[in-house]
């Protein structure tokens, strides 16, 4: 089942759903969510008001009730909760208590996480109405349970960190498994953007454990910069709006072929300056890509669909060993492609990187697949 979403336009309305009484919303876990007409990003069809409506549609969420309060028609329930400015959200447990709050801003992403966290939150239990079971663990397994488990949270808040864009989904982008992962990576492909994925399939210790640490219960996983937007249907919402995901999560730096730097309209401006300021604008510009992910590659194409036969090789390669790694399409930016050959001293395609070094090409990277030291050197196991 899933959550219902009661409109409050006035305190009227906030009084006869009993909102205004001091132990109103006890025994039910509720998101009260104060928007104002005049605020796109809050109001009907607002990327934060549909955000609200796809944590609603969700299944599995059916005990958490959820209040869009008009905030300045309904002044006693804004004051109640000190709200000052929209959007606000408040996120109140079974026993009515705010755990989490949002004031204002643009980060469509926390409110995700806020209700994921409250939707998979224990009910409070009394004292009275419960007595805890007796610990018959000794120090030392406990120890170690704790030690195990921050283990595994330090790997996937590694792999979470481990690129700007990051998808944990079934399969790969050139064989996804699941046809939500395949949507999934057909809106990333469609908005040009650049990522790295992980593919849950083959590390159930990452899959089963991502669920627990991220609060988020299902796959695909979709995080930028190291914080969790949500799944297959909160993509869905932002690739609607205006912009979709590249405007509605200021992706603008990792779509593909895209140039941060300033270097081309300085150019165009001043003809006449020195070379040497554009020569160090593309340098730092490619330094910046080669370490844009530890592992980095260059290719014609992206692994979803990669436009030479070499370059596929590549892509079927590192999927084989289920590592993360992100792909710039040297198709779309005539600069990068020229200026890497001379920058890494090395005249073709596909180029592969790894921790800012060049690996080399699809020979030297089959070498080493023969070899048995490409598996080291892309999970980081070489030694000295």
């Amino acid at each position: 089942m899933s959550s219902s979403i009661v409109d409050i336009k006035n305190d009227s309305e906030a009084k006869a759903a009993s909102l205004l009484d001091a132990s109103a919303l006890s025994g039910q876990k509720s998101v009260l969510f104060f928007y104002a007409e005049w605020h796109e990003p809050s109001a009907a069809g607002g990327p934060f008001d549909m955000v609200v409506k796809a944590l609603a549609g969700q299944s599995g969420t059916d005990g958490v009730n959820i209040y869009r309060v008009l905030a300045e028609e309904a002044p006693s329930l804004s004051q109640k909760y000190n709200v000052t400015t929209v959007p606000t959200f408040i996120f109140l447990n079974s026993d009515g208590a705010a755990i989490e709050r949002i004031d204002g801003g643009e980060d469509v992403a926390r409110v995700t996480q806020c209700y994921s966290r409250l939707a998979s939150s224990a009910s409070t239990i009394t004292s009275s109405s419960f007595t805890q079971p007796p610990n018959t663990q000794q120090p030392e397994e406990q120890s170690e349970e704790k030690e195990e488990e921050q283990t595994l949270n330090n790997r996937l808040q590694s792999l979470i960190t481990s690129s700007p864009i990051m998808l944990f989904l079934k399969g790969t982008p050139s064989a996804p498994k699941c046809g939500f992962s395949r949507q999934a990576i057909e809106m990333l492909t469609e908005s040009n953007l650049t990522f790295g994925y992980f593919n849950i399939l083959e590390d159930d210790e990452v899959r089963q454990g991502l669920k627990s640490y991220s609060d988020w219960p299902t796959y695909p996983q979709f995080y930028v910069k190291g914080e969790l937007v949500g799944g297959l249907d909160i993509m869905k919402e932002l690739m609607e709006e205006d912009g979709g995901l590249v405007s509605q999560l200021e992706l603008e730096d990792y779509v593909i072929g895209n140039s941060t730097s300033s270097s081309s309209a300085v150019v165009e401006q001043q003809p006449t300056e020195d070379t040497t300021t554009t020569a160090l604008s593309l340098n730092d510009k490619l330094q910046q890509l080669i370490n844009q992910h530890r592992i980095m590659l260059f290719m014609k194409g992206i692994p979803s669909s990669p436009k030479c036969g070499f370059s596929r090789q590549i892509v079927e390669i590192l999927d084989s060993y289920h590592v993360s790694y992100d792909a710039f399409n040297i198709l779309e930016d005539e600069e990068v492609r020229q200026g890497l050959k001379e920058y890494s001293d090395w005249p073709t395609y596909p180029q592969l990187y790894v921790e800012g070094d060049l690996v080399g090409g699809l020979d030297i990277v089959k070498e080493m697949e023969e070899g048995g030291d490409l598996k080291d050197l892309l999970t980081g196991d070489m030694t000295d």
